[in-house]
């Protein structure tokens, strides 16, 4: 009797962590938590039905209304004719030489959002940047939607890159539970989103730290619109959508009346709070920012206002930011003000004290580590100088040649007439898809490299079979973990698929730049010479680090890189000699009035932190749209990732909406019940879960729903997108305003 397929189990590495992932023949057919992992995501289970699923990309795929008549109209519903590899490849260089040649490189757009692999070398953001930059280059994006707003304003106030900041130098979790009293988390801290992190995070924390911040008896405070935005047993403070900035100000008032504002800290390491106060205290403008105009804006009353400041001023407190804050219109004041009511309190460099960004957004951040480099897949230099921020891509596309203002800079859009896409997917990170569904029909070209029929997929006309990271060689490692895994290639490649580099060491070869591409190395020869820049740096700080043919043998290891003692706290230096430690602002201090900002003229973001309500929120609601819609990221998945597996499970989509019950009631929606959520940008239809977690007039519709189609007039996955704003969060910052969205609900008939 033959024997059947062998099994195998190989641990492998992916941005939601570690897991195990048992092989049968050429399918992946379970997977299993890592062993070391205290608190495992759960997104691995559908992995095996989304990596074989019916909506892979199996073949190179040309869409056919392009492919006879180079029409652009039909993107999203249009057939595709499947083509031999070198056919579709000799059309893609002919075009993309095309576009070139009549239309030079600024009329390429390299799109990408890096969250395609957590492995090193089939990195899909570094693969397409380094083709394009090969053959002459390309139009760029600047920041991102999780963080593109805080990106621009963050070096203006505290003169450091805001990844920098956010990355390297806030105090971890050890030192915040030794310290820190009281802990003001405006958006929460969600280890819903910290499951995930950019190249992996492997042990997963958050939880289990708040747990012993409980047991010490440190009081957390969660300020934002949902309860489930912090962990279990934290203070609920529930403030309006977008009034976080009111409520900061309100604070602050209270310290400078009460005379609890540090005004040593101010003296010595801030400049422009003389410029900021009579702002503050109404002089100005003849509006005091007191607890009692500020409780009219957030719905949090005064008196819990004012015992919040007295308490903060008299403990050691750590303000903590989430990224939501900073993604709607006038974005920039939260993240800003935070910084001023830190400065104010007078803790910024002390340990569990000051403020933070970005703890619970993802893994990692809160972990104290010793710092270690490598690895990065070099993309050579981009000739090409024009930079778009990211969340402008849909006015890019709309208004090609129209001028902008972005940071201090008026320049053009560029005409844009081929898109490179390669990681990530658009059409969930982007805001008014509709809309954007519209502009996407502009160019002249749009090519993928993508591993399933996404929306973006969908919408291009040549569409590569690119593999997943189970189809293939890499290495696992992110500055923010202490794991370093070989990430064996665990199946064939499904279909036709090939790797990112394949496709475009091919493409390059076809524009005379494979050499410059490639540097004459295979996939495996890159991987082993990225492995042993790695190793070498690892052995100048004395750090041990096995060969790449032991990593292999051995699967992972745990790096010695956990850092001794309590981590160094953010500013330490600066707060302990601001002479001789300055910060890189024009003042070298804290900018709570920045001469540079002022400079601009913008209205929309002016000298110091202010009070902008937005042009969409419940202080504008009205009987069309009374309800503030926010979307947060999704628990069951990264992004969009994996999302055609999780979508055939039964009653999972259409995405589920919490409504508080004073909502829901007059509305007669219950739990589960289908409705339809809508404004005058679109429509999607979600599933109901009727809950006191969320403050009554707002509702939470979670992200990663695949985009439907448009012609439908509803989306049919509940996808929040095809309701938000697309608008930048100021002409300074230029962010997305996913948050700046108001809609109705209303219980649909089955």
């Amino acid at each position: 009797m033959a024997n059947g397929p062998t099994r195998s189990t190989k641990v492998t590495s992916s941005h939601w962590g570690a897991f195990e992932v048992e092989v049968e023949g050429d399918r992946i057919v379970a997977t299993y938590p890592f062993a070391a992992d205290p608190n495992p995501s759960h997104i691995p289970d559908i992995l095996a039905a989304a990596v074989h699923h019916p909506r892979r990309v199996t073949r190179p795929s040309v869409r056919r209304g392009w492919l006879e008549k180079r029409e652009r109209n039909g993107r999203g519903s249009d057939s595709f004719v499947a083509l031999p590899w070198d056919e579709a490849l000799d059309i893609a260089a002919a075009e993309i030489d095309r576009i070139r040649r009549d239309h030079g490189n600024e009329a390429i757009f390299g799109g990408s959002y890096g969250w395609g692999s957590a492995g090193r070398f089939h990195h899909a953001q570094s693969q397409v940047h380094r083709f394009l930059n090969s053959i002459g280059g390309y139009v760029a994006s600047f920041g991102s939607y999780s963080t593109g707003c805080a990106q621009s304003i963050m070096p203006h106030v505290f003169g450091i890159n805001f990844l920098e900041l956010l990355y390297e130098h806030q105090d971890g979790w050890q030192t915040i539970h030794d310290h820190t009293e009281t802990l003001v988390m405006f958006g929460g801290i969600n280890p819903k989103n910290s499951q995930v992190s950019m190249g992996g995070i492997t042990e997963h924390e958050t939880a289990g730290w708040f747990e012993r911040f409980a047991t010490k008896g440190m009081r957390r405070i969660n300020i934002g619109p949902q309860r489930g935005d912090a962990p279990e047993g934290c203070e609920w403070v529930a403030v309006r959508p977008a009034s976080d900035t009111a409520l900061m100000l309100a604070i602050a008032y209270v310290l400078e009346s009460d005379g609890l504002t540090d005004r040593a800290f101010l003296d010595r390491y801030t400049t422009g709070f003389a410029r900021f106060r009579p702002y503050l205290m109404g002089d100005a403008d003849g509006q005091p920012k007191s607890p009692e105009w500020a409780e009219a804006l957030c719905g949090v009353s005064s008196e819990t206002i004012r015992a919040l400041a007295r308490r903060m001023a008299t403990t050691r407190t750590l303000i903590t930011v989430a990224w939501s804050l900073q993604r709607g219109e006038h974005g920039e004041q939260p993240y800003w003000m935070s910084a001023v009511l830190a400065a104010m309190l007078g803790q910024i460099g002390l340990p569990g004290g000051g403020v933070g960004y970005g703890y619970g957004a993802i893994g990692g951040v809160g972990k104290s580590l010793i710092g270690m480099r490598g690895m990065t897949f070099p993309q050579l230099t981009n000739p090409v100088k024009k930079v778009i921020p990211v969340a402008r891509i849909g006015d890019m596309l709309r208004h090609p040649g129209e001028d902008y203002d972005f940071n201090g800079k008026r320049e053009p859009y560029p005409d844009i007439r081929l898109i490179y896409w390669a990681g990530g997917n658009p059409y969930h990170h982007h805001q008014d898809l509709n809309a954007l569904h519209e502009a996407w029909q502009r160019p002249d070209t749009v090519i993928v490299n993508e591993p399933w029929w996404t929306a973006t997929a969908k919408r291009a006309d040549i569409v590569f079979p690119a593999t997943t990271p189970y189809e293939r060689e890499d290495i696992g490692r992110s500055n923010l973990d202490d794991y370093l895994f070989h990430m064996p290639q665990l199946i064939p490649p499904v279909g036709e698929a090939r790797d990112d580099y394949e496709i475009f060491a091919d493409l390059a070869g076809r524009l005379g730049t494979r050499e410059t591409f490639t540097e004459g190395r295979s996939a495996s020869a890159w991987i082993a010479q990225l492995y042993s820049e790695f190793k070498n740096l690892a052995d100048a700080q004395d750090i041990n680090v096995p060969s790449l043919e032991e990593l292999r043998a051995l699967n992972w290891v745990r790096l010695p890189i956990q850092a001794e003692g309590p981590s160094r706290t953010l500013f330490a230096p600066f707060r302990d000699d601001p002479e001789s430690a300055p910060l890189g602002t024009p003042s070298g201090r804290i900018e709570i009035f920045s001469e540079t900002i002022a400079g601009f003229g913008y209205d929309d973001c002016p000298g110091h932190p202010v009070w902008l309500p937005p042009s969409e929120w419940l202080g504008t609601a009205d009987m069309a749209t009374p309800l503030h819609l926010v979307s947060p990221q999704p628990g069951d998945k990264l992004h969009s990732q994996l999302e055609c597996a999780l979508a055939d499970r039964e009653g999972a989509r259409p995405a589920t909406i919490l409504i508080h019950p004073d909502d829901a009631d007059p509305r007669g929606i219950r739990t589960h019940d289908l409705v339809r959520v809508f404004n005058a940008r679109g429509a999607c239809r979600a599933r109901a879960l009727v809950t006191h977690e969320i403050r009554p007039n707002v509702v939470a519709l979670p992200t990663g729903a695949w985009y439907g189609d448009p012609s439908d007039n509803i989306d049919p996955h509940g996808n929040p997108n095809v309701l938000t704003k697309d608008v930048g969060t100021s002409r300074l910052g230029q962010g997305c305003s996913a948050h700046t969205a108001l809609v109705n609900v209303i219980r649909m008939n089955v």
